[in-house]
């Protein structure tokens, strides 16, 4: 889930509160069966400017790795949160795919983590992504994460093993001890592999953002680069979706990273507001890709 400086500024306190406890998943349907603002008519149209032509972006090469930038003082990963402001207009959608130790349980009552309506829908619309996936997520829906990790359209990042913070405060979340976060980043890439996820990337997102310099230095040896983002979409919780659309549409720029979920548990509206900001912001002129992308252009 989303908790950073940038979105405390962005998100009131009681839905950045509310934001720590969402849970995100998405992918093909194999889960368990189970059960004041803007309209959407109020997003402002815009007039096309030089629409991008949707593409499947070509994956790297077998064996090239994905682009990281350089290792901070003492070994510390690196933080990324937006491209080239002057590089294009270019765009990076990612979605947490968070699940906690603790939510097998709903789980396994039929509550849904999954969204695969979304995954479909960027899939017809060729809409390139970056899923920042928890290990538990994966262990809990392996088939779906091969789905996910063996389409070129998309690349799996890691979001720690079972989204507990790395630093205080951080929104209640339970907290990884600075000796274990280096163990907990790997535990993740751990479960990826079992999963059979192919195109996974070394990127790494901190759970609610929340990171100091320390855990930094401690995830450093990992050799993961940290990615953050610039733009907040607000999807987590809303009831509407037009005015995450509008959020999304109102704050893009060059080189933006979008964060947003993907889950019907959590992020119910999330898939009919891609179906408005996909061709928003192409109207606008944007193309997507995905974090590697934005990274080796950097």
């Amino acid at each position: 889930m989303i908790h950073s400086s940038r979105a405390r500024r962005v998100l009131a306190p009681a839905a950045a509160a509310l934001l720590c406890g969402a849970l995100a998943a998405c992918g093909a349907d194999d889960s368990p069966a189970g059960p004041g603002k803007p309209s959407a008519a109020s997003v402002p149209a815009v007039k096309p400017t030089a629409p991008a032509t949707p593409t499947t972006p070509v994956p790297p090469a077998a064996g090239s790795p994905a682009p990281t930038l350089a290792p901070g003082p003492g070994g510390a990963a690196p933080v990324f949160s937006h491209g080239k402001r002057d590089g294009g207009k270019r765009v990076a959608l990612t979605f947490d795919a968070d699940m906690t130790a603790d939510q097998d349980k709903r789980a396994a009552r039929g509550e849904r983590f999954d969204n695969p309506q979304l995954i479909a829908t960027l899939r017809r619309l060729k809409v390139p992504a970056t899923v920042f996936m928890t290990g538990k997520w994966a262990e809990q829906y392996p088939a779906q994460a091969r789905s996910i990790g063996g389409d070129p359209l998309f690349e799996v990042a890691n979001h720690s093993y079972a989204h507990h913070a790395f630093s205080t405060p951080c929104y209640k979340l339970p907290t990884v001890p600075l000796k274990g976060a280096r163990a907990d980043v790997e535990r993740a890439f751990d479960a990826f592999r079992r999963a059979g996820v192919k195109n996974t990337v070394p990127y790494f997102r901190f759970p609610g953002g929340c990171h100091n310099d320390a855990v930094l230095r401690a995830i450093g040896p990992t050799k993961a680069t940290a990615v953050q983002w610039d733009v907040v979409s607000g999807d987590a919780f809303a009831k509407q979706a037009g005015p995450v659309a509008e959020a999304v549409l109102s704050q893009v720029k060059p080189g933006s990273v979008v964060v947003m979920h993907c889950t019907r548990s959590a992020a119910p509206v999330t898939e009919e507001a891609i179906r408005r900001i996909v061709p928003g912001l192409r109207a606008k002129g944007y193309e997507f890709v995905r974090v590697s992308d934005l990274i080796a252009a950097r």
